[in-house]
């Protein structure tokens, strides 16, 4: 379902960048747009391999924050549900219709704790991550003073070096205190090696991940010698999801770039060399931009600047374009090389986004597009739920 029903009496230009009918070139500028043929092929493409691999998939929301493509990913991709990192990100997702929701994440802070436990009584079954024997106790009396369930996985340290459990020795601690606090289920694991999904060369993710799965396979090995059975091993991306879909012992993928594909993820290589954008998904979104000024030979300046993007994974690039480049900059402002010429004032492009995740968080819609004319508008649903 779509949010075109809530698109009456809003003008384009002010409210929002289009409105369903419209031309792409009509689209006001800067703004998101997603290829719809694209992004259904990579959400399908996603959902068919986890299935091959006997892996459930449970697409990251972070990355999108969006209802609607949450939906799709379920209807298309089969996904069993989202994960997102914060508590008013879940709520966004909950209050959408989403009804399993993993706070990939911790939760201490007293008012967010509380929040969490409520979400249950929405119809969601809600889970989230533990690495500190403290925050047992305070999970298990917001979900007794709420009358809720909340599914709680441990931790593991596999690398990232950010949150997590380091040892086998403490994940089973963790374990068997949440299986005997009230209000907590003990679910399994979350093991999610994020600093190796960028590195470009396929043997360097492999190296990575197979000292992931050390630690992993040791934590449920510890698990099973105490009697306490680990439902799900979760985690992997898009720059590994095929490592820990065929380990054997992760039983949930935790993707979420592979909907969109963003120039970061597309200059990693699979492991027969090839650009995961060429070989296995499409970018699907795009930074629509157009040209403001050509005054000077060689250069011309879009509307697309850091206000629209993250850059902290690089510079955009040029869909489609060899003959023009995105070469720097400023709030309101973005420059192109422009050697021969060829651009024209009020001419459109389609920027592949450096970091897909934080530019979404930039913005309040997604145009949806199909073979050149808008087909719907998306709320970024869960835009600046940061806390």
């Amino acid at each position: 379902m779509s949010t075109d029903a809530n698109l009456d009496g809003l003008e384009v230009g002010y409210d929002v960048p289009a409105l369903p009918g419209m031309e792409e070139q009509e689209i006001q500028t800067p703004c998101l747009i997603l290829d719809l043929d694209a992004l259904e092929r990579n959400i399908v493409k996603m959902g068919a391999e986890a299935k091959a691999m006997g892996v459930a998939l449970r697409v990251h929301g972070k990355m999108h924050k969006s209802v609607d493509v949450a939906r799709l990913q379920q209807r298309l991709g089969g996904a069993v549900g989202v994960c997102c990192q914060k508590v008013s990100e879940a709520e966004a997702f909950v209050r959408g219709g989403i009804s399993d929701v993993l706070i990939s994440n911790q939760v201490r802070d007293p008012l967010k704790i509380d929040r969490l436990a409520r979400l249950p009584a929405r119809g969601a079954r809600i889970g989230c991550c533990v690495d500190d024997i403290d925050n047992v106790a305070e999970l298990s009396a917001a979900a007794v003073r709420h009358g809720a369930t909340i599914f709680c996985l441990v931790e593991l340290d596999c690398g990232a070096k950010r949150c997590g459990v380091s040892t086998a020795r403490e994940a089973v601690a963790l374990a068997k205190a949440i299986g005997a606090a009230p209000g907590l289920e003990f679910a399994g694991i979350q093991a999610y090696q994020g600093a190796m999904q960028h590195l470009e060369r396929h043997q360097d993710r492999k190296a990575k991940f197979e000292a992931a799965l050390a630690i992993v396979t040791e934590t449920v090995a510890a698990l099973a010698a105490e009697g306490l059975a680990c439902g799900t091993v979760t985690g992997g991306g898009t720059g590994s999801y095929r490592l820990e879909g065929m380990s054997g012992v992760y039983t949930e993928l935790q993707c979420g770039s592979y909907a969109f594909m963003d120039a970061d993820y597309g200059r990693v290589l699979d492991e027969d060399g090839r650009r995961l954008d060429a070989a296995q998904f499409e970018n699907a979104l795009f930074l629509l931009t157009s040209v403001m000024s050509h005054v000077k030979p060689g250069r011309a300046i879009c509307d697309a600047g850091l206000k629209v993007q993250s850059v902290d994974s690089g510079l955009p690039s040029v869909f489609g374009r060899d003959d023009i480049a995105y070469t720097e900059c400023s709030d309101e402002h973005g420059t192109l090389a422009d050697p021969q010429g060829v651009l024209r004032i009020n001419d459109k492009l389609r920027l592949v986004p450096g970091h897909c995740d934080p530019t979404c968080n930039l913005h309040d819609w997604y145009v949806g597009v199909r073979n050149g004319r808008v087909e719907c508008l998306w709320s970024v649903s869960a835009r600046g739920k940061a806390y």
